[in-house]
């Protein structure tokens, strides 16, 4: 008998779990939130505690790894929210920039680098857009946008004026990622919108249309509200951009909510594409026809609607090949009452909703938002991780089904196309309960496997640091383009060990308006070497390099191999 995936999710949980496989032991690592011991203790605040009176102030922001000061050591940049009614002069909620001190504690730095700074940030992308060795900036708002230029020594320049890039300060920006869509080698950057949100006209909670929710008054939107435009923003080469989105073709569609954004060579051309998770309305997958043109192909590609044609309320995005066979796979988190969505590539850039098979649908309570698909246990199969917290803090009250905090999510993956749910084999770092929202994945330690970084609302960030207990190998690469551009963003990364590939891009956004590491994490498992390493960049051309050792980060250069190697504790 067929099932659709929303009759199967009336199933009841206990059947769909014995369903999943399950591995011999447990899962082999432990998750520690070190924020607090590490120096992170300052609350990312985001609108009011307890009640939500508008959209606005429940979706949270991002957070990035980022090495901004080129010392091979991951620091944090984590953006913050405000409140309706304000703060007294001098009280103002800043973002907050921790140095890494490579001892396990970070240093606050964010006045001595230029980076203080006030309102409702939304996503975080990372790109070096002058290709001069530094990674520069860039934040979205509701309202003007920021981009800081990274000058070297430690301090930013907020170049936004001179760069046309703040956008209209009424407009609500969500999802941004440098791209470098006409491959000439400098990083251009497309912005997503999310709603037009004039709180002047909205109305409270439960007082108009699509203003409850399992009849609770709560905010209204986004349904209901107005969906806005997406802009694409060509690097002029000497410091400014221009708009090219009508040109571009962006504009087609409009009037959805857009939110994460990223590149993805969805067909394997050779020319970056972009793709945007959409909140209640459709998904756009932006395909670069190669003459600065693109063209929305999410429907026939299968990443627009669900299985049985639903538009669902997208959030975050990963993508890594969860299967092995050397294509990108993708994964969209949802909110409650469906579960995350995987999608598995053909091969040929078609995709397929495989969710309930691979064994997800054992949790659909919870509203997910960043996500990734990441190797903590370096067995080469990459592994799902997601973090959860609901919108509405006054449903918990009366339908505690529903609670506003959540714990974070991990599936292992079996190898075999299924993932089973390992949350509870993790330890307190994934069953403490936030709100959370974006989340980050990265070795800040420089130990060989990868940790979390986590936005929480109201609360300061977590940062668990992963505790491995398995005898496997791993490899880091980090790419520095020459012809391409300099961050390397849109290359892809192929390994492979034996008859097993494993692929990774350089995204300059991912998982829920934040930053990864961009030094692409593979597990080796038991070998001790990759047998082939491929590198696409972003201008199209492939780079092969064999045999290289494990247990350690190599730097690859564009046209030179590996040109440096560093072994980590």
């Amino acid at each position: 008998m067929d099932f659709t995936r929303r009759t199967l999710l009336r199933w009841p949980l206990s059947l769909l779990a014995v369903r999943a496989p399950v591995r011999n032991g447990r899962y082999p690592v432990t998750f520690v939130d070190v924020a607090q011991s590490a120096g992170l203790k300052d609350p990312i605040v985001y609108g009011a505690i307890g009640a939500t009176r508008y959209i606005v102030e429940a979706n949270g922001c991002g957070v990035a790894f980022y090495d901004y000061d080129n010392d091979g050591w991951l620091d944090i940049f984590a953006p913050s929210g405000s409140r309706l009614e304000g703060f007294e002069k001098g009280k103002e909620p800043s973002n907050r920039l921790y140095k890494n001190n490579r001892d396990g504690t970070f240093t606050d730095v964010t006045r001595d680098a230029g980076l203080v700074h006030t309102g409702w940030a939304n996503a975080v992308c990372v790109g070096d857009y002058d290709n001069d060795g530094n990674d520069d900036l860039f934040v979205t708002y509701w309202g003007k946008n920021v981009l800081y230029h990274n000058n070297g020594d430690g301090t930013f320049t907020d170049v936004t004026e001179q760069a046309h890039l703040g956008g209209n300060p009424k407009q609500w920006h969500a999802g941004c990622t440098f791209i470098d869509y006409d491959r000439d080698g400098k990083l251009d950057l497309f912005i997503s919108t999310y709603v037009d949100a004039d709180l002047a006209e909205l109305p409270l909670p439960g007082k108009g249309s699509n203003c409850t929710w399992k009849g609770v008054p709560v905010f209204c939107g986004p349904r209901g509200l107005k969906g806005t435009r997406n802009y694409l923003f060509h690097n002029n080469g000497d410091g400014t951009f221009t708009d090219a989105s009508e040109t571009a073709g962006i504009l087609k569609p409009s009037g959805y909510y857009g939110m994460t954004s990223t590149t993805v060579d969805f067909n394997d051309d050779g020319w970056p594409d972009l793709l945007v998770i959409c909140d209640s309305t459709p998904s756009i997958l932006y395909r670069n026809n190669k003459d600065g043109t693109f063209s929305d192909i999410a429907v026939e590609r299968g990443v627009a609607y669900s299985e049985d044609g639903r538009e669902q309320s997208g959030m975050g995005v990963a993508m890594a090949d969860y299967d092995g066979d050397g294509t990108l796979d993708m994964v969209k988190t949802l909110f409650a009452d469906d579960m995350p969505v995987l999608y598995k590539n053909d091969g040929t850039g078609y995709f397929a909703d495989v969710s309930l098979p691979a064994g997800l649908g054992v949790v659909t309570r919870y509203v997910q938002w960043g996500v990734g698909l990441v190797d903590f246990d370096n067995d080469t199969w990459p592994d799902l991780f997601y973090v959860t917290g609901h919108v509405y803090p006054e449903i918990e009250r009366l339908n505690p089904n529903y609670p506003y905090k959540g714990p974070r999510m991990l599936f292992r993956n079996l190898g075999n196309g299924k993932f089973v749910d390992a949350t509870n084999d993790c330890g307190s770092g994934l069953t403490t309960v936030h709100s959370s929202r974006g989340c980050a994945f990265g070795d800040f330690d420089n130990d060989g496997d990868m940790d979390v970084l986590i936005m929480n609302i109201n609360e300061p960030p977590s940062v668990l640091r992963a505790d491995v207990k398995a005898d496997h190998h791993w490899l880091k690469v980090k790419l520095t383009g020459t012809q391409s551009n300099r961050s390397a963003i849109g290359a892809r990364v192929r390994v492979k060990c034996g008859s097993h590939w494993q692929v990774q891009q350089v995204e300059s956004q991912s998982s829920y308006y934040s930053v990864n590491d961009f030094r692409l994490h593979f597990g080796l498992g038991a070998a001790t070497k990759a047998d082939l390493i491929e590198v696409r960049w972003p201008n199209g051309k492939n780079e092969l390099i064999r045999d290289v050792a494990g247990d350690r980060l190599v730097y690859v250069k564009e046209g030179a191999g590996i040109v440096k190697a560093t072994s980590f504790k």
